[in-house]
């Protein structure tokens, strides 16, 4: 591994300890350019706006519920999607408008909320990364990611919103208004056999599009009764258990305490699989409900029914997703899934099932709470066998497709794939989160890894823990899609820059519009260091991690050692080496990186700027944008934006777009058409809520 030369001085001074900002926790749910009220101009703080910025740099966050923020167990990660628009086509000024994601769910969540609270049976809680109501069912919350979909028939440019749990939709460049799924409730499939108006329909919040045929991919999973009958109890007798019930159980939490109950819950579970295993048709039978294990690879070009395959292995049984399918990619030959370690599915319902409850919910997390698994199964399907796939909307016969299970070593949630894939040979750019868990949060309870017996700070209830257990590393791999033969790899690291890989962007376009067939240089950007942000439960966790670089010892140590603050590096594909890197000040905090290219530039894979979200210790209320230069990332930012009514949060995935426009294209799901089939099955609350309450917003779709 070659050493960075150019890279920032340490700023470091007597080994600070980094806190976080306090404006992580303070996102706003204002929206601007909507109703009379402008777009935000954002003022320089520092530096320059460069003159040759171009297009529109696109920004998606969880901000929240109008019925609850941040703190008291509602994960940073839970909340209604703000979706923001940077506009960089007027000279040295950058304009925000910004639009919360309205979905028939959205609509429904605030009517029982602000409209009729008296039907409390109906209402939407926080569970964990979801928020789920046990009549109505899943919320879509549409906060996670972006697919730009430029079809063939280059009318104009496409933008789906995406979310681990739910269909994407896609959205008006020009307004950020919500204008429908992509595909409808009959074509997707629900994860939880029940039927409710919202079906939770476990999706991936980073599909993928080619280019090149016009075609978006997706997937549909879901999990056996084994899974399900593992993590789901009757919810409401639970929140009824009797007060002897509830403290019986904390009693045994804080006499044994994890390290003698889990490893005993994991055996005894592995027992009772096994046994399952053996009697899941029974079971199937007995409670008169079919969850087979499922995942279905979607196709759509815009325009028609989705189309899609279920995926079995060379043996004819299903493939199994155990966490989540945060990401698949696209080659010329190729689709590739892996099942990411981001735990996404049923068992987030018992993430934090009784936020006022802590003595029980505090009980279920040490008892129920898994680990991410330390592996990364990928599956490889051939794009040559995806012909006449089943159409849902108008057939109920499943076409199944074989697809090729390849272990890697070292978890993984980012990754992306070069578009060639010569000699059937895929390119796979792969972070790997290594002992790095950003499904769990910390808890009011939680108390401090480093410090026994102080709690960690409450002002941080709900924000992710990713005091990570070991450094973070960055691989290329070739993979063999015919054989599955790993055909090469190089693994990276570095103790500073890559503790705690986080999101990702490089040069999308070039300048003919056309996208590259080849990866040249890959942004990230790192968490660092957290003390305040390592719950014991979490260290406790981790700390017998099989692939660890660093030794326990050290990692125990680390308040003690020289910072390891937030990184913002490039990566060279080709030769694996650290090419370029900014080391941010102690207690700044950074997330949403974005390559946008530089007005009538060369086209190389350097040439233009990189934009990120700068949360700073400077400011409890406002939040800021750095723009850097994309070849030059040591230099520093070239400016710095900011606005008193900026205040994003912890942001999430980004994208860039050339130009926006109104929405032409005639593909939409009518809502009540969507939804009647569904609503019919519920009592006459939930459909006069529809009638009343849903369907007005959407007369027109």
């Amino acid at each position: 591994m070659t050493k960075i030369t150019n890279i920032q001085p340490d700023m470091s001074v007597g080994y600070e300890s980094a806190k976080v900002p306090q404006s992580l926790m303070n996102s706003s749910r204002k929206e601007f350019g909507k109703n009379g009220c402008p777009k935000l101009r954002l003022e320089v703080k520092e530096g320059k706006i460069p003159l040759d910025l171009q297009g529109h740099v696109f920004i998606v966050s969880p901000v929240g519920f109008e019925d609850s923020t941040y703190g008291k167990g509602l994960a940073v990660f839970n909340g209604d999607g703000m979706i923001y628009r940077l506009d960089l086509d007027m000279q040295g000024e950058v304009y925000l408008k910004t639009e919360l994601a309205r979905t028939p769910c959205f609509y429904a969540d605030f009517a029982i909320q602000k409209q009729h609270p008296t039907q409390s049976r109906y209402r939407f809680y926080n569970w964990g990364l979801m928020r789920y109501s046990l009549i109505l069912g899943l919320r879509d919350s549409l906060n996670t990611a972006f697919l730009p979909m430029p079809f063939l028939d280059k009318g104009e440019e496409r933008l789906l919103v995406t979310y681990d749990a739910g269909r994407p939709y896609e959205i008006d460049t020009e307004s950020l208004k919500v204008i429908t799924p992509a595909g409808s409730n009959r074509e997707w499939r629900s994860a939880i056999p029940i039927k409710q108006p919202f079906p939770a329909h476990l999706s991936t919040a980073h599909p993928t599009f080619d280019a090149v045929t016009g075609e978006m991919f997706t997937v549909n999973y879901g999990r056996s009764v084994i899974n399900l009958l593992d993590t789901i109890p009757s919810f409401e007798k639970l929140n009824e258990l009797p007060d002897d019930i509830e403290d019986l159980l904390s009693a045994i939490a804080r006499l044994f305490g994890r390290e003698f109950l889990q490893p005993l819950f994991q055996e005894t579970r592995q027992v009772f699989e096994a046994i399952f295993n053996l009697v899941e048709k029974s079971v199937e039978a007995i409670v008169g409900i079919e969850v087979p294990n499922f995942v279905y690879l979607m196709r759509w070009d815009g325009n028609g029914d989705m189309e899609r395959w279920r995926l079995v292995l060379s043996d004819g049984s299903p493939v199994k997703i155990e966490q989540s399918v945060h990401q698949i990619g696209v080659t010329k030959d190729y689709i590739v899934l892996i099942d990411t370690a981001f735990k996404v599915g049923v068992e987030q319902l018992l993430n934090n099932p009784f936020p006022d409850n802590e003595p029980l919910e505090k009980s279920f997390r040490v008892l129920l709470t898994r680990p991410q698994s330390p592996d990364s199964n990928i599956y490889i399907v051939r794009r040559r066998d995806l012909i006449n796939g089943q159409r849902p909307a108008a057939c109920d016969t499943e076409v199944t497709i074989v697809a090729k299970k390849v272990i890697l070593p070292l978890e993984s949630i980012h990754f992306l794939t070069d578009y060639d894939n010569p000699d059937s040979n895929i390119t796979l750019h792969i972070a790997h989160n290594c002992a790095t868990d950003v499904s769990e949060v910390v808890r009011a309870y939680d108390e401090s890894a480093y410090q026994p017996g102080r709690s960690l700070p409450s002002r941080l209830d709900g924000m992710l823990a990713i005091g990570q257990m070991d450094v973070n590393r960055l691989g290329r791999y070739k993979i063999n899609g015919e054989t599955g033969a790993i055909v090469d790899s190089q693994v990276i690291h570095d103790d500073r820059i890559t503790f705690g890989v986080g999101l990702y962007t490089y040069r999308e376009r070039l300048p003919s519009g056309e996208f590259p067939t080849k990866i040249e240089n890959i942004y990230w950007h790192s968490w660092g260091f957290w003390e305040e942000l390592m719950p014991k439960f979490i260290f406790d966790l981790y700390k017998d991690y099989k692939h660890r670089m660093l030794g326990e010892e050290v990692m125990r140590n680390l308040p003690n050692q020289k910072p390891k603050p937030v990184y913002l590096f490039r990566v060279e594909t080709e030769t694996m080496e650290f090419a370029d890197a900014y080391e941010f000040p102690i207690s700044y905090m950074i997330s949403s990186p974005q390559f946008v290219p530089r007005k009538d530039g060369t086209g190389s894979s350097t040439d233009g700027y990189i934009l990120c979200t700068v949360l700073t210790p400077e400011s409890e209320t406002q939040d800021e944008i750095w723009i850097f230069d994309a070849d030059k990332l040591a230099q520093g930012p070239l400016s710095k934006l900011t606005h008193p009514l900026f205040k994003v949060g912890y942001t999430l995935h980004t994208t860039w777009l050339p130009t926006i426009s109104p929405r032409k294209a005639s593909y939409c799901i009518p809502v009540k058409e969507d939804y009647q089939a569904l609503v019919n099955n519920a009592d006459e609350t939930v459909r006069e809520l529809f009638e009343r309450d849903i369907y007005p917003h959407f007369e027109n779709k």
